[in-house]
């Protein structure tokens, strides 16, 4: 990872590893909110030149570290700095809407040395489509800024009526030897030998303001934010294994997430991903909830609610909107605010309006919320009418995507690049097209939601989804199966053909149950052959097919929550010797990457090729990727609560690596669960820590009270 990023709730700070923000940076380098830019240049020089970076340090997610020194300088061969004499440190963290850094620079020269340390600053205030090179369009202007000797200000009128600002001030004793409107600030600095000079610089993005008044000094905010990050660590489920690159991986994983969640009003939820996906995101957001429902229920309630508080109410082709519908993104720049992008919401998604229903079932059988549920209710019957009013297009029972919007998104599942839809030919699938996975999980939504009516007493809503979900099973089976490949299909195309590619996608279908029990014992199998498995993960797409290509975004590489959902499914159902070389081959290629962290994607060449190669435009942190290491964890204990029945299915299972693992406060019902397992011998020993549930525990392995 060759940028450093750090985020917190609404604001996120991308910088080169020096920590530099430098203009016309090919990352789109800068200090975001609301989709805008509100910081474009931010670099430390030392007598105006570039310090030597010494080293970097990303690993915290909510602060880093840069470490620098100063190159030999010299004017007219007379000594101005021997090189490597001053130390520069820089130290920044994101609190309340601010970016807080302190630049401390450090003399180790054995004399008094007197240097200028100068702030190069700009503000652009681009939208990000702008900043990416997506999109052009009718902007505001920038009106001019103002400076004086404890601050400096840049402002700008928006298109969409907003006035924008960004305030930098910094905390020292120091007078600056200059501050120029032009965005540079000038400290001249005389130290002794040993001594260093802290400034603490903090950068605010206003919107129709040009002040705040309520900022924390820097040591408060460092700690009100260090205070939150342990509250949050005390909220979870606690995981420890002897078996070390598991243990790293889930504690990098619930440190990322911690680092994704935002709150729009409605409770935590994790967004995306890093750097360019900060935002509510359905699928995403939906299925990173999912991932995390055995360590924090809660994070899978605020993402229903923000869902839920988007739900389309109107048929608009412009944002492939209908009624019902769960959102795909939401962006908050001048272009969505101006309308020039459909994205406020933008709803060409094919799946998250099945999976809020997915999420809202599992939901409520870890928790026995039924609260929440009657609260949603309505939101639940509305997805459930567009499901088959809008979702089903022709009447054949399968929920299609076609895309409707001039500046919306061709492909309408989770692989949405545009040509992730491919005939084993080589020819794209033409739209409407009925995914495998969506099936699936429409399947599993019907099942799921009429088991909860069940429950609550309404027999005739949950029989008539029952019904639903038993002629949507028989249909896949018929129109999906592909008998010579003992494969199901990725998807029918607009002519109901068979997209006969080998893919990862009904893999998604084994944790909805929906498959035919000796078909989903095939598809298990396919995935974990060498066509599919590279040794690393399951391929997105067959080696050997028309389409694959190990480079590719969606044609060949691995994604970790792909793997995720289809390891939920073969832990349900009892491929345990699958699930484990599945997620052996995970672990193995995390090794590989900065900080033990599964990125958003890698390419999928084989493992023989020795180590797993970097996908180069990688999101890091993603959302999905760090909540698979958690599904591990599930998967392990095979683990699936159910409210409406009281009852704890609990199978465990350790890896070939692994002699223990204990979980402890894992939170069901309205009690804890707390679970160890240990190999002895060779057999595996399941002891019940804490059942506080009233839950019964069934199918379990050899069970010590």
């Amino acid at each position: 990872m060759n940028y450093r990023v750090i985020k917190e709730n609404n604001l996120f700070l991308l910088t080169d590893e020096q920590g530099d923000i430098t203009a016309n940076h090919s990352y789109g380098l800068g200090l975001y909110k609301n989709d805008t830019r509100f910081l474009s240049k931010f670099n430390v020089r030392i007598n105006n030149e570039k310090p030597i970076l010494l080293h970097s340090d990303g690993s915290e997610n909510y602060m880093s570290s840069i470490l620098s020194t100063n190159p030999h300088q010299e004017k007219d061969g007379e000594l101005i700095l021997w090189r490597e004499s001053i130390e520069i440190e820089r130290k920044r963290f994101i609190h309340d809407d601010v970016l807080y850094e302190t630049v401390t620079a450090k003399n180790y020269f054995p004399k008094p040395v007197t240097f200028d340390l100068n702030i190069e600053t700009d503000v652009d205030f681009n939208d990000m489509f702008i900043v990416r090179g997506f999109q052009t369009g009718d902007i505001g202007k920038r009106t001019g800024q103002t400076a004086d000797q404890n601050s400096l200000t840049f402002r700008y009128d928006g298109a969409d009526g907003i006035k924008r600002a960004t305030r930098i001030q910094w905390d020292t004793p120091l007078v600056p030897k200059e501050v120029k409107e032009g965005g540079e600030i000038t400290f001249t600095l005389t130290l002794q030998h040993q001594e260093s000079e802290s400034i603490t610089f903090m950068v605010i993005p206003l919107e129709n303001r040009e002040t705040r008044t309520d900022l924390l000094p820097v040591n408060e905010a460092l700690e009100e934010l260090k205070s939150s990050y342990k509250n949050w660590s005390a909220g979870l489920a606690s995981v420890e294994t002897d078996f070390e690159p598991l243990q790293r991986l889930v504690d990098r994983g619930l440190s990322d997430l911690r680092v994704l969640l935002t709150d729009m009003g409605y409770g935590n939820f994790p967004v995306a991903g890093l750097p360019w996906f900060g935002v509510p995101f359905g699928r995403d957001s939906l299925i990173a909830a999912l991932q995390m429902i055995a360590f924090q229920p809660e994070v899978a309630k605020g993402t229903l609610f923000t869902m839920a508080s988007r739900q389309g109410t109107k048929v608009d082709p412009w944002r492939d909107e209908q009624p019902g519908k769960i959102m795909h993104e939401i962006r908050f720049g001048e272009l969505a605010n101006t309308n020039q992008i459909p994205f406020t919401p933008y709803y060409g998604t094919i799946d998250a309006t099945p999976l809020f229903l997915v999420l809202l079932t599992e939901y409520v059988k870890w928790t026995g919320d039924f609260e929440t549920f009657h609260q949603l209710e309505e939101n639940v019957n509305r997805a459930l009418e567009w499901i088959d009013q809008y979702g089903d297009r022709d009447g054949d029972l399968f929920v299609e995507y076609h895309q409707e919007s001039s500046k919306g998104i061709a492909n309408q599942g989770w692989k949405d690049s545009g040509d992730s839809i491919v005939h084993r030919n080589g020819d794209y699938a033409e739209t409407p097209i009925a995914l495998s996975e969506v099936q699936g999980y429409v399947y599993q939504a019907k099942q799921g939601i009429a088991s909860i009516y069940s429950k609550l007493g309404n027999k005739e809503e949950a029989s008539r989804l029952k019904t639903e979900a038993a002629k949507l099973q028989e249909a896949f089976e018929n129109e999906f199966w592909m008998s010579d490949q003992e494969f199901y299909a990725i998807a029918l195309d607009g002519g109901k053909k068979q997209v006969g590619t080998i893919t990862s996608n009904p893999g998604h279908v084994l944790y909805s149950e929906m498959l035919a029990e000796d078909r989903a014992e095939k598809v298990s199998s396919t995935l974990t052959s060498e066509k599919m498995f590279s040794g690393f993960g399951i391929r997105t797409m067959g080696e050997g097919e028309a389409g694959y290509n190990p480079m590719s975004y969606h044609d060949g590489s691995i994604w970790p929550h792909d793997n995720s959902m289809i390891l939920l499914g073969m832990s349900k159902l009892g491929f345990s010797e699958d699930a484990k070389k599945v997620m052996t081959g995970l672990i193995q290629a995390s090794r590989y990457f900065e900080y033990d962290r599964l990125p958003e994607l890698f390419c999928g060449y084989s493992a023989e090729v020795g180590k797993a190669v970097k996908y180069p435009v990688a999101c890091s942190p993603q959302a999905w990727a760090a909540g698979t290491p958690l599904v591990f964890i599930q998967s392990l204990l095979g683990l699936f609560p159910d409210s409406l029945k009281r009852e704890i299915q609990l199978s465990p299972m350790l890896l070939d690596e692994m002699n223990t693992l204990t979980v402890t406060n894992i939170k069901i019902g309205e009690g804890i669960l707390s679970v160890s397992v240990k190999r002895q011998r060779e057999e595996i020993q399941t002891s019940i820590l804490e059942n506080t549930t009233g839950f019964e525990i069934v199918k379990q392995a050899k069970v010590t009270q």
